[in-house]
């Protein structure tokens, strides 16, 4: 006869690569379930886009079948409940588990694009997720998920008037491009733009969410100070093209969230427009603005590479028609979108372990 003893100690040989830990001791395996060969449980990863999902999946069933009973009928049930250790310093979200920055050192690298199309490529793997559009001179927001005309309605919690965030692609959003027109300037000093930003915060009504991805302008100006001033965050995604000008912008953008007044982990660097791939010939790419310079930089920097996207005409449409890339599923540049998001969030996941571990260091 299996006992559930046995499952938990063939389970101990499946190794978690992020934690480098058993998925037993991580507590990860609940539900332990045996009927005579029949053999169940529950896998819980740390985020539905764990891009190790597979494999771990493939590996308890083996450990099972391996250590156990050859004959043993395995199913594996795989869920996710995504982590957090955001601090208690700042009262600001704390209803959302993991606060993303997504930055830039200088602006035309595709920030935006690539915050956009994170948020709609986790909410489609099951996360709850949202976005703030803290570029509060050039919101992009309201066009790249073709919502210019909404505007968030008010909703009253406990005395207090709330705005409730627009929601499309499974993405809840907020931006203050809803709130002036498309030819309306935004001519305003550092300090109101901090505390509109601060507004855009701390007066929404965000709810429950796994990630709030926050699309911050380019440059570590007013708006960044704002940012962990305001709230805990979790990490920083920084955007790149492989240009010379654009990765010396890039360090210092890893500098400011380093220093010990911001003291943000970089989850890691995005490198976009890495290669043009034509339509007619997908598998070719032509490194127009040179090859690998990103990818080059972040292992000089020691912080993790988190991918490349390529530049396609269809990115640009796709964010000009309202309809963020990732969703052209199966297509170079979703698939490419897809796998960094997975990256981003298997990144948090083990930046919020490292955290748990030194406060258990300290405690």
């Amino acid at each position: 006869m299996i006992t559930k003893e046995q499952v938990l100690e063939a389970l101990k040989n499946v190794i978690d690569p992020d934690f480098d830990k058993d998925i037993v001791t991580l507590g990860m395996v609940q539900d332990v379930v045996v009927d005579g060969k029949k053999v169940s449980f529950t896998v819980v990863l740390t985020t539905p886009a764990c891009p190790m999902k597979e494999m771990i999946h493939k590996a308890s069933v083996n450990a099972i079948i391996y250590y156990v009973d050859k004959e043993a009928e395995v199913n594996v049930t795989m869920s996710a409940k995504v982590t957090s250790k955001r601090t208690t310093k700042s009262a600001a979200l704390p209803q959302v588990k993991n606060i993303i920055a997504v930055a830039s050192g200088k602006g035309g690298v595709g920030k935006s694009t690539v915050a956009a199309n994170l948020a709609v490529a986790l909410a489609m793997q099951g996360a709850k997720v949202g976005l703030l559009d803290a570029d509060i001179y050039g919101p992009s927001v309201p066009m790249m998920f073709d919502v210019q005309d909404e505007k968030p309605l008010l909703e009253d919690i406990g005395g207090k008037t709330y705005m409730v965030p627009v929601e499309h692609y499974g993405v809840k959003l907020l931006s203050i491009g809803f709130f002036v027109t498309n030819a309306q300037a935004v001519v305003w000093r550092g300090p109101m733009a901090s505390k509109a930003f601060q507004q855009l915060v701390n007066d929404a009504a965000w709810g429950e969410l796994d990630y709030l991805f926050i699309d911050l302008p380019p440059g570590t100006g007013d708006i960044q100070l704002s940012l962990v001033s305001t709230a805990s965050v979790t990490g920083a995604v920084i955007v790149s093209t492989p240009q010379n000008i654009a990765l010396l912008d890039v360090r210092k953008a890893v500098t400011m969230f380093a220093h010990k007044d911001i003291n943000v982990p970089v989850l890691g660097v995005v490198e976009n427009m890495a290669y043009f791939t034509p339509a007619e010939l997908p598998n070719n790419k032509y490194y127009i603005f040179g090859k690998d310079g990103a990818k080059t930089l972040a292992d000089e920097l020691k912080v993790p590479f988190l991918g490349q996207v390529p530049l396609v005409q269809s990115i640009c449409e796709a964010g000009d028609a309202g309809r963020p890339a990732v969703l052209q599923q199966d297509t170079p540049q979703a698939i490419a979108f897809m796998e960094v998001a997975r990256n981003v969030a298997q990144q948090v996941a083990i930046a919020n372990n490292k955290k748990e571990e030194k406060q258990l260091e300290h405690a």
